[in-house]
């Protein structure tokens, strides 16, 4: 049977070299989309590993006089106290511009016995994981006690744990080269550049006098259900005490904002993936639907001969599937290339899964377009093809 389909397809070998370059092309643009919707998909199904319900982002700009040394501490224990004298604020945090879902980062490289990696560096307060309810791992979170203490305390994430201890125990060790910092804890990973974002290495460092001065970011903690009146309220009361511009944003909707940049290219591309499908998927209706007009007398020969109509459509789809059996091989031999590569720095797992898919999206696609003209070489009369032959 297949020796057959190949003798068939080898025989008009140059009138079948359009139609697999076609479903090549579509089997890589397919591969290439299911890639990174895959890959989006890994991402989301990933916990966020903090609470962003309820809390808000301030945004201001420090004057000037309250930029250096015991003036910084001194204003921001002012705008504290304001603040957490209002009942509908349960918890509040000074922190660097690289907030969850903000647009700004800050990294630096963290070496730890001969391994390194670049993480995101997070300037952050006590209150910062509560604030948060971030999960801790090991260790424990800052303490007023770490203000004095002989090394800088950090805490890192799971994913910077894993790449620079392995499986080793993490709390207590040095990292760092010119200005060793000591790990006091691990906190789970978070995923605060978007639902369709991959974690990345973190670090949270604890702020001091020298960091106050550009730390211009609050998170607060509100009681659910705090409506827009109450937010106008802090604005005033923000903006008469600092009296420079202020920006409040609420951490639900910045993610809302963050899933949408990211989700624009995937979008974009699988409309242009799909109108590519679309037209694959005309034409190879159009050349099976052409090729049972041309050969209606060979079909008519062959049922004349004995054959069914099954037997006559099975073999339309089975050339239809040799054919796509073709292109999928040498699309696969290209998509397997990604993955040793490192094309797109994605996981392994991704591509494999996409490629599978990819192939059962192809051969899905080749059977429906081949079913329905298969269907009409079954029913094809022997006298009838014979007589217009």
């Amino acid at each position: 049977m297949f020796r057959h389909l190949f003798k068939l397809i080898w025989n008009k070998k140059k009138e079948n070299f359009l139609m697999i370059t076609e479903m090549l092309v579509s089997f890589l643009v397919i591969f290439a989309v299911l890639s990174m919707t895959v890959f989006y998909y890994h991402n989301y199904r990933q916990p966020m590993g903090f609470d962003y319900e309820d809390v808000w982002v301030v945004n201001y700009s420090a004057p000037q006089s309250a930029q250096r040394g015991d003036s910084a501490m001194l204003f921001r224990q002012t705008i504290r106290q304001m603040l957490l004298s209002m009942p509908q604020i349960k918890k509040l945090s000074f922190a660097g511009s690289n907030v969850p879902f903000a647009m700004s980062t800050s990294n630096s490289n963290i070496d730890y016995n001969g391994k390194s990696v670049l993480a995101n560096i997070y300037d952050s307060e006590i209150s910062y994981a509560s604030v948060l309810n971030m999960h801790l791992k090991e260790g424990r979170w800052f303490t007023q006690a770490d203000e004095v203490s002989k090394y800088p305390p950090v805490v890192i994430n799971e994913m910077t744990k894993e790449a620079l201890f392995g499986k080793d125990q993490a709390v207590g060790k040095l990292i760092g080269k010119d200005n060793p910092l000591k790990v006091v804890g691990v906190v789970q990973n978070l995923k605060d550049k978007g639902d369709y974002q991959p974690v990345e290495y973190g670090m949270y460092k604890l702020m001091d006098t020298g960091s106050y001065h550009h730390a211009s970011t609050i998170l607060l903690k509100v009681q659910p259900g705090t409506d827009a009146a109450f937010e106008g309220k802090i604005f005033k009361q923000l903006s008469n005490a600092i009296g420079s511009s202020i920006e409040i944003e609420h951490l639900d909707k910045k993610l809302a904002s963050k899933n949408k940049i990211f989700l624009v290219p995937a979008i974009i591309a699988t409309i242009v993936a799909a109108f590519l499908i679309i037209n694959v998927a005309l034409g190879l209706f159009g050349v099976l639907w052409y090729n049972i007009n041309k050969r209606r007398s060979e079909i008519g020969l062959r049922r004349a001969v004995g054959a069914t109509g099954n037997s006559v459509s099975k073999q339309l789809v089975g050339e239809a599937l040799m054919l796509s059996t073709f292109a999928l091989i040498i699309g696969s031999f290209f998509a397997v290339q990604f993955p040793l590569l490192n094309v797109f720095d994605l996981p392994e797992g991704v591509y494999i899964i996409a490629m599978v898919l990819s192939i059962l999206f192809i051969y899905f696609l080749v059977i429906i377009c081949a079913l329905y003209p298969g269907r009409q070489a079954a029913a094809i009369y022997p006298a009838t093809a014979l007589h217009e032959d």
